[in-house]
């Protein structure tokens, strides 16, 4: 069937495509239970992950995020705005449409048509494929609901909400194939521009299924060069290749031109150990997991999990029963063919190389090990595309099969065997308890966003405690990583502190904030123009007790505490015409140890630390620094590109250095320490590999620095 004639049928019948899409929904709808539309103004997850989640979509509605933009969200990291710039975000134009959504419907209305909108799209995706390779209607359709509903797709819901966009991995394993096999690809056809159109979604997408795709493309061009030599298959993978690696590169580009510190520290890390622990372990494909709804069969999950140790994203490479069954005849087919001489079926190699790589002790932790390619380290999401072609090999064969049966029979067997697989793979339903939890949350977060917001006035600034750091951090107590973004999502002009980027000078000024005493915290704050306190009494052992009571002994009784208790806002008094906030720190970037063992911070190169300076002016400064030697090597201070000052350090030698009155120009400024040796290793050990250590830093404004013009701004 040609791209052209399978267009023609879709134009013919398009009710199986509305029909398909209707039973999703309908599938996605009484699973969370979203029949009213008051159930839809509540999300399906509200801890963990779901939070950023909402963020994002509550800044691209606020205009935050968008392509070939910097990413700075206004209403977060205040007073400066948080730059999001080093923290690549996948799916930028389904996220610009959720953003206008949200600004008609409310975020989590937007998030919610933004699961379904991921699972039709699976689904419509799956049967324009299966359809174009002869699929029989009614099997595409029973493979459509399948792939869509996919463990690895559907469980992972609102909190891995851009992982469980699957959609463009159909329509990527069918142009890997044309490339490989089709006789039928030219430039003068539609199938070129189909497989250049799926490079370039491919390429906007989630990098995982990219990654995995280009994999894909480079077998299928190393088959046509080895075996077909068609030339205009191998232009056009080779296009499809460069135009999916523009478009990501077009996509994040703000990763590049934009970041306004590339010294420092990188906002996501990635390791070694990671890659173990993530990769893909083939028998998770096999092993149903614990929330499975029949009991005997959720008992394999639960031996599972007692009984492992080295588990990353469990069972979310479940295949499902029918997978899992199409997955056992591939295998058996590649065998039998390979037994008789004849050339193994594509699907097989496909699956065969993709797990090969992504296994743990695979290629993938070789590279990774050798290559120090460590960004890629959850290769078990490699799943989505094994799920799809073991679903588009089956249903082949299943049409091939019943291809002279009674329609009744076929569409008899067609509906039990998806209606089966859905069983198998959609877990259980969330209970009716952890919706009401839900419910009351977001109720309780409304709340308090409008109470806020009537007491503190318009755009207002907000200090979150405790202080933390975005993304990826360890919260403390039984604070969960992003919890802090809920009153952002409920209010509509406040600014908020929390959200600012880790690892930069820009936020380092909250950092210094953590341990003052209650006095001077709200001293500083109201001289930065702070109008309020919001503290989340989860994040401390005390429950903050000790802290608002010391708050209330200075006078700030006042409070505006949330009905769950855990949410308590605190009033300030900001002066007229605020200042800036000043760290009183450095900030280290590039080519420091993490930890300081003896009070020393090592480097294990040449390194760098940075100070922002709010001002529009240069700001004077004195510096002070005090190195300590590895061994005797020579050291260089530099300034941006100036060279400020050389001097000798020996072994255990302490040597101070200090400017005195330093201009520091407006924005971020760095400085770098230079050695003129090699790192030495001291042990096998980590962190033993080391240039020079810094003892002690320290930084502070020389005058008065000036106020703030604008306290709004």
């Amino acid at each position: 069937m040609t791209l052209s004639a399978l267009l023609s049928v879709f134009r013919r019948r398009p009710w199986r495509l509305v029909l398909l899409g209707l039973v999703t929904v309908l599938v996605w709808c009484a699973h969370y239970d979203r029949w009213s539309w008051a159930a839809w103004q509540l999300p399906t997850d509200y801890e963990g992950d779901a939070p950023e989640v909402l963020a994002e979509i509550r800044a691209a509605s606020e205009g935050a995020i968008g392509p070939l933009q910097p990413k700075v969200v206004d209403r977060l990291g205040a007073p400066f705005g948080a730059h999001w710039n080093g923290y690549p975000t996948p799916e930028k134009p389904l996220l610009g449409l959720l953003g206008g959504l949200a600004r008609r419907f409310g975020v989590f209305a937007a998030a919610n048509f933004g699961m379904v909108l991921a699972q039709v799209l699976a689904a419509l995706s799956f049967f324009g494929v299966a359809r174009w390779l002869r699929c029989r209607w009614e099997w595409a359709f029973a493979g459509a609901l399948l792939f869509a509903f996919s463990y690895h797709t559907f469980h992972r819901g609102l909190a891995h909400f851009f992982v469980a966009i699957s959609w463009t991995v159909p329509l990527g394993v069918l142009a890997a194939g044309l490339v490989a096999r089709s006789r039928r690809l030219g430039w003068g056809r539609p199938t070129a521009w189909f497989c250049l159109a799926t490079a370039a979604v491919l390429g906007a997408g989630n990098p995982y299924n990219l990654f995995f795709w280009l994999q894909l493309m480079g077998w299928a061009l190393l088959f046509q060069w080895v075996g077909g030599k068609r030339r205009e298959n191998l232009a056009i993978g080779l296009a499809a290749m460069a135009v999916a690696v523009a478009t990501f590169f077009l996509a994040n580009i703000e990763y590049w031109i934009h970041v306004q510190e590339p010294e420092a520290l990188p906002l996501v890390t990635r390791n070694y150990a990671g890659t173990e622990m993530y990769a893909l372990k083939p028998m998770e494909m096999l092993i149903p997991p614990i929330f499975h709804r029949w009991d005997a069969v959720a008992f394999l999950g639960q031996r599972y999990v007692r009984w492992s140790i080295w588990r990353g994203e469990v069972f979310f490479p479940y295949l499902g029963l029918v997978g899992i069954a199409g997955l056992l005849l591939l295998l058996a087919g590649a065998v039998r063919r390979l037994l008789q001489g004849r050339r193994v079926p594509g699907a097989a190699m496909s699956v065969g190389w993709l797990v090969v790589y992504a296994t743990v002790g695979g290629i993938t932790n070789l590279v990774a090990l050798m290559m120090e390619v460590q960004v890629f380290r959850a290769t078990n999401r490699v799943a989505i595309f094994v799920s799809a072609i073991v679903l588009l090999y089956l249903m082949r064969r299943l049409s091939g099969w019943t291809a002279a049966w009674p329609a009744g029979w076929r569409l008899g067997l067609a509906a039990g065997l998806g209606g089966f697989g859905l069983l198998d793979q959609i877990p259980r339903a969330v209970p009716a308890a952890d919706r009401a939890e839900i419910a009351a949350r977001v109720a309780s977060d409304l709340d308090l966003g409008r109470r806020m917001e009537a007491a503190l006035g318009p755009h207002a600034l907000v200090f979150q405690l405790p202080v933390m750091g975005f993304p990826e951090v360890v919260p403390p107590g039984k604070l969960s990583d992003y919890e802090l973004f809920r009153p952002y999502l409920t209010t509509e002009t406040l600014r908020f502190s929390y959200g600012a980027a880790k690892f930069r000078a820009r936020s380092r000024w909250q950092r210094d904030l953590e341990n003052v005493p209650p006095a001077t915290l709200v001293k500083r704050l109201e001289s930065y123009g702070f109008a309020a306190i919001h503290l989340n009494r989860k994040g401390y052992e005390d429950r903050a007790d000790q802290l608002l009571r010391e708050l209330a002994g200075l006078g700030y009784e006042k409070r505006i505490e949330g009905a769950r208790g855990h949410q308590v806002v605190i009033p300030l008094r900001p002066v007229p015409l605020p200042k800036w906030p000043l760290g009183r720190s450095l900030t280290f970037g590039q080519g420091w140890h993490p930890r300081a063992p003896d009070g020393v911070r090592w480097a294990n190169d040449d390194a760098v630390i940075s100070y922002h300076n709010p001002y529009p002016v240069p700001l004077p400064v004195e510096l002070k620094l005090v190195l300590e030697g590895i061994d005797r090597r020579r050291v260089t201070l530099a300034w941006e590109e100036k060279v400020v000052r050389t001097f000798e350090i020996g072994r255990g030698e302490r040597t101070p250095v200090q400017l005195d009155r330093f201009e520091l120009q407006p924005g971020v400024n760095h400085f770098y320490l230079t050695s003129d040796r090699a790192a030495v290793r001291l042990g096998s050990g980590r962190y033993q590999l080391r240039t020079f250590g810094l003892r002690e830093s320290g930084i502070r404004a020389v005058g008065a620095p000036p106020r703030r013009s604008d306290p709004a701004q």
